[in-house]
């Protein structure tokens, strides 16, 4: 048996190169090795609120992506987390048991509590307990994630042991997994922080979708420093950035990117990069261009992926529920 690898991704703001390096692209590799089992959290969407519309045409431009991203509907199952009604109903069981101390020490809530304000829903303080329940429905062995992520993993942990200590072995305890490589790349105008899905300002992220001349222009912006030399350097975000996503998408070694840029200036650098991104994202956007084309055929690959998954996911919340005395 393979292990099982569980991977969510929501359907909000755009997937940029930051998500395909470290996710995506990481997910399309390990079919082979891995049993996976990908879900779009659109449950987990709306603990902010989406406009219908979108959200259901986001849905599908995600499945889409991934699709076109390598992702095998014969190999591993992509699905949509609302078609499976055991995920909010395991989340409601694992609130029960869940200490509050726990959530309120997830810094995750924190950051966004302080954008939302007053906004803030009780959804979004509760959603690590519904990542928990999307983890553990599917006897899941290990969770694919980027450093700031690993604390939801550890809930995930947390919340399975506590309730094998009470009810004996029931959840298997998962795992989450860290890419070495680009698992952390940052916003092309603010080098300090992570490249995020939901920062609108135009220069922040390389969307996949993005054209030729959107790739070149975003990197040709990219914040550097004053310094000349090309080399990876954490001290240097800008610069050391720039290294890190062509290290991702040549497959080079540091030592030979180093060596190839050797002398040269900052702007040789970024046209190379641009060149680079440009080349690798094009079949992916042209494979995404087919599949949207039949949005009944992206629509028919979710529903089978659903139809993969359900008996797992039900099969153990039928144990938890008996376990706890419900129904």
């Amino acid at each position: 048996m393979k292990e099982r690898i569980f991977s969510g991704v929501q359907p909000t703001g755009n997937i940029h190169i930051g998500n395909y390096l470290a996710a995506i692209r990481q997910w399309a590799a390990s079919q082979a090795e891995y049993d996976n089992t990908i879900c779009i959290v659109d449950l987990h969407a709306i603990t902010i609120p989406q406009a219908p519309q979108i959200l259901r045409a986001k849905i599908r431009e995600v499945a889409g992506l991934l699709f076109a991203a390598g992702i095998d509907p014969d190999r591993s199952a992509v699905f949509i987390q609302s078609h499976i009604g055991a995920h909010a109903e395991l989340a409601w069981i694992l609130n029960c048991f869940i200490p509050m101390g726990w959530m309120q020490r997830m810094t995750q809530f924190k950051e966004k509590s302080q954008e939302q304000r007053e906004q803030v829903s009780v959804g979004l303080f509760d959603y690590p307990a519904l990542m928990a329940a999307d983890i553990l429905l599917y006897e899941t062995d290990l969770v694919p994630v980027g450093e700031d992520q690993k604390q939801h993993v550890e809930l995930a942990r947390d919340a399975a042991q506590r309730f094998n200590s009470l009810y004996g072995e029931t959840f298997r305890v998962p795992e989450p997994i860290i890419p070495k490589v680009g698992a952390r790349i940052m916003g092309l105008d603010d080098p300090t922080k992570k490249m995020s899905k939901s920062e609108v300002r135009a220069g922040h992220a390389i969307g996949l979708l993005d054209s030729p001349d959107e790739i070149r222009s975003k990197i040709m912006g990219a914040t550097t420093d004053s310094r000349r030399e090309i080399r990876f350097d954490e001290k240097r975000p800008g610069i050391n950035n720039l290294l890190t996503i062509y290290e991702s998408f040549s497959g080079l070694s540091r030592a030979d990117i180093q060596e190839r840029f050797e002398g040269k200036g900052y702007q040789i650098l970024k046209q190379e990069l641009a060149d680079i991104v440009i080349e690798s994202l094009m079949p992916l956007q042209s494979r995404y261009r087919g599949l949207v084309a039949d949005p009944a055929h992206i629509d028919h690959l979710l529903a089978e992926g659903s139809s993969r998954v359900r008996p797992i996911a039900e099969r153990t919340l039928a144990v938890v529920k008996d376990k706890v005395g419900l129904g």
